[in-house]
């Protein structure tokens, strides 16, 4: 016999993204005006509701694509947030996901057709409800993630000169890196490939560019291969 839900409370599961990209500078995070009450024109991160036939996963894509037009982006599911009070309008819990997105190959399009506006990491304006929160839990876990796994590398352009590779680990983990040690260790770790070509704006010589090698990556993790940075 199927029991009866009809008296258990209801409550609304919303999905909020935290958007990470890379300048070649700063770490930012995307964010949007709120177009309605309560808290309207206020800053706010991204999301949306979850609705009867999709799961965590496929509402997050979905509000991401809705709201920014992205799709196939690394994004990793981040915390549940429930504070009973937490959204004045109604009993309404949180999963907050986080995603990194390449900031150079969408800019004009976020910028210009979702009103979207990025941010420096360091200096962004204060958001509603416990948005501040989620952004600081995805910090922590995104500076856990980028020492124990690649996923640096979807904020990078396909090809990158180590200066920038350097700069984004830099930027993320908030510290000033050593400019041997980080390149040895990188080298060490044989996941990049050198190319034939210069990025000739860094430097009168130029600078070599890179690639990440994923299919390398994968297969030396099936061989029992451990990121560590």
């Amino acid at each position: 016999m199927i029991h009866d839900y009809s008296f258990e409370d209801k409550v609304l599961l919303a999905v909020d993204c935290i958007i990470f990209g890379f300048d070649e500078e700063d770490l930012q995070i995307l964010l949007i005006k709120r177009d309605f009450e309560p808290e309207k024109g206020n800053w706010s991160l991204m999301g949306g509701f979850l609705k009867k036939d999709e799961d965590l996963d496929q509402a997050a894509n979905r509000i991401l694509h809705h709201l920014t037009g992205i799709n196939n982006v690394y994004m990793e599911q981040l915390y549940n947030f429930s504070k009973v009070n937490r959204d004045p309008a109604e009993r309404t819990l949180s999963v907050a996901y986080y995603a990194l997105i390449n900031i150079a190959e969408h800019r004009q399009e976020l910028t210009e057709n979702y009103s979207a506006k990025w941010f420096k990491i360091s200096d962004y304006p204060s958001l509603i409800f416990d948005h501040d929160q989620m952004v600081q839990k995805a910090i922590a876990r995104l500076r856990y993630r980028t020492s124990t796994n690649p996923i640096g590398f979807e904020l990078l352009p396909e090809k990158f000169t180590m200066r920038q590779l350097q700069k984004l680990y830099e930027t993320i983990l908030n510290e000033k890196l050593d400019k041997r040690n980080f390149i040895n260790k990188i080298k060490s770790l044989d996941i990049l490939v050198k190319l034939n070509e210069k990025d000739m704006v860094s430097s009168r010589k130029g600078s070599f560019l890179y690639k990440f090698d994923a299919k390398k990556y994968n297969a030396k993790v099936e061989e029992g291969f451990s990121f560590r940075l």
